[in-house]
């Protein structure tokens, strides 16, 4: 019986000109478009609600490390092997060792060094600084920071970059900021 009615009123509504509800919607693709926006959706929503539980992990290198033996370094070189992985360079004169953290204290650049020159060189704006650290030309503010450096039980110089020693605090003068050797 509904059947009928069905038929009726679909009949009725063609000869009148009109369209009945489910051809209707069924001409328009808008409303597939709908439907696949509104599983796209809550697929979104689903997808974020999922990622939100899984943590944010930085991944930084080690703040404490060992560089080698202290035989393994030349007096006047400065070790750039460590720049990549840890951030320092390690520098060995007459006197021993110290470390020189690799962030340029204008605005926080990578200096390189610059072997032919004996000096470290910041490709952002062009600051310079002495094989010390000291700068001397450019817009660096300060000298380079230096890291917290010792010798480890095991003979290796061991290196802190969470002990940060800054020139002009007079940090340089601290024990820890250089490890004296003599071969």
């Amino acid at each position: 019986m509904a059947e009928a009615e069905a038929q009726k009123a679909t009949a009725t509504a063609t000869a009148h000109g009109g369209t009945n509800r489910r051809d209707f919607l069924a001409s328009f693709p808008f409303v597939t478009t709908a439907w696949v926006a509104f599983t796209g959706a809550l697929t979104g929503v689903g997808a974020a609600s999922l990622r939100f539980l899984y943590p944010n992990v930085l991944y930084e290198p080690p703040q404490q490390f060992k560089v080698g033996l202290p035989t393994d370094f030349q007096i006047g070189e400065v070790s750039t092997g460590f720049k990549d992985r840890f951030g320092v360079w390690v520098v060995r004169n007459e006197e021993g060792f110290y470390a020189l953290i690799t962030v340029c204290t204008h605005l926080g650049c990578t200096p390189n060094w610059l072997a032919t020159e004996n000096k470290f060189k910041c490709p952002c704006h062009g600051s310079g600084f002495y094989t010390s650290g000291i700068n001397f030309e450019g817009p660096a503010p300060r000298p380079l920071e230096r890291a917290a450096i010792t010798l480890a039980d095991d003979g290796q110089i061991s290196v802190d970059k969470s002990q940060k020693y800054l020139f002009e605090k007079g940090g340089w003068d601290d024990p820890n900021s250089f490890l004296p050797f003599s071969a």
